[in-house]
């Protein structure tokens, strides 16, 4: 029999809530890459949580290896459970799986201890420093990153997509001026963008050819001839470029002002990120793709960011994201919170956005909010003058649909005590 992993005592243990259930499951015919977890106590109340990519592979890690923690165990005993699983993980890598399914739980397990202590998680993380928090869109379309055939597309080679309703990515490139218009109408701030996506796909990370670099420019320069500063404009890369075509990418936006460059250059050199801030003399967001404290740490360090972007369900659940927007605040580095992934990632960006003063972004998909979001969660998501209110509510303010949670679909895994 296996030895009890290490739980360190609590001080309290009057109000021990216990785990004696997780449930997961990957919407395949729905919303392929997204796995959704749900973590069940002896006290009735139940907590949600989510990651997106390589659901198989972390929906493993969860049940097969994670779940021995958790399973008897004291949910509220968040921090225990986070650094025992973080530091076990680290034993062989600790990045991409681990992380996302530790994400996956920590969120659940912040949920489960609102839910006790009758407070959203904004409250618990020190109470709001805002009411409501600043959005952008970012232009996707209705079939970014979901699917009615099980089938999975790869990050970051979306396609620009088809016309249509909330059909942003082919709009920016055939209708950037009403694109740009409807969205300031409707009060958004910012838009984020990713105009160079097919050329990189065409041509490859080494070199760009000024007509393809023209060709991603010119929807920009036409939206900000038309609505001014109105609009931030967000640029992303996806991480698809080397230095020089990143480079020369940067020197072709500067004409259009834009907020920031995110991800025009891999996250794996962080030197060379460094190198592109100094170089291109552009700000620089730097981003979702970094899966650690450490990493976050040595670009602030290195001076290599103007913002930190971090995606809670990648990057360690509510707790990491709340301690690496305090370490960028350290650095009077401001903070955003990305989301193109799924409805808790959302919500759980919120949370820390409401109590976290330098956070001054959270990011939304439109295209995603108005279609599966419904299908997925309990709550609607209202955008109103291009902010969204601080969540209501007890926990993460949402609840997953049960009805996705049934024993019979091919993806559904749960794990108890008495396995």
């Amino acid at each position: 029999m296996l030895a009890k992993p290490y739980l360190p005592p609590s001080p309290i243990d009057e109000g021990k809530v216990v785990v004696t259930a997780i449930e997961s499951v990957q919407p395949l015919e729905f919303f392929p890459d997204l796995l959704l977890v749900r973590i069940h106590t002896d006290a009735g109340i139940i907590g949600h949580g989510e990651t997106y990519y390589c659901a198989e592979a972390v929906q493993a890690m969860l049940h097969d290896w994670m779940a021995r923690r958790l399973l008897g165990e004291d949910a509220l005993a968040i921090e225990s459970h986070w650094r025992f699983l973080y530091e076990r993980a680290a034993n062989f890598g600790v990045r991409g799986t681990e992380l996302r399914a530790l994400s996956a739980i920590d969120v659940a397990l912040w949920d489960i201890l609102g839910q006790v202590c009758n407070q959203p998680i904004y409250r618990l993380l020190g109470g709001p420093v805002r009411d409501k928090i600043l959005v952008y869109n970012s232009c996707g379309n209705p079939q970014y990153g979901v699917s009615n055939t099980g089938r999975k597309g790869w990050p970051g080679m979306g396609t620009v997509g088809d016309p249509g309703p909330l059909g942003d990515s082919w709009k920016l490139f055939h209708e950037p001026v009403a694109l740009a218009e409807e969205l300031v109408e409707l009060g958004y701030s910012g838009l984020k963008v990713w105009p160079f996506d097919q050329a990189a796909i065409q041509y490859g990370p080494a070199r760009i050819p000024r007509s393809a670099i023209e060709e991603g420019v010119q929807p920009l320069r036409e939206i900000r001839d038309k609505v001014g500063m109105d609009l931030d404009i967000l640029v992303d890369g996806h991480a698809h470029f080397q230095l020089p075509a990143a480079l020369r990418i940067a020197e072709a936006l500067r004409e259009v002002e834009p907020l920031w460059l995110e991800d025009m250059i891999k996250m794996d050199n962080l030197d060379t990120v460094a190198d592109f801030r100094r170089q291109s003399r552009m700000p620089i967001s730097v981003s979702e793709m970094l899966l650690s404290r450490a990493d976050y740490n040595t670009v602030l360090m290195n001076q290599a960011a103007d913002y930190v972007m971090i995606d809670p369900t990648w990057v360690g659940g509510i707790s990491e994201t709340a301690r690496i927007a305090h370490l960028a605040q350290t650095y009077n580095v401001p903070v955003s919170m990305h989301d193109c992934t799924g409805p808790l990632t959302l919500f759980a960006g919120l949370q820390v956005g409401a109590a976290v003063a330098n956070c001054c972004y959270q990011e939304t998909v439109r295209a995603q909010i108005q279609t599966v979001y419904k299908e997925l969660i309990d709550t609607e998501v209202v955008i109103s003058g291009g902010y969204v209110d601080v969540p209501k509510g007890n926990g993460l303010g949402v609840r997953l649909n049960p009805d996705w949670f049934k024993p019979e679909r091919s993806t559904y895994r749960i794990s108890t005590i008495s396995d």
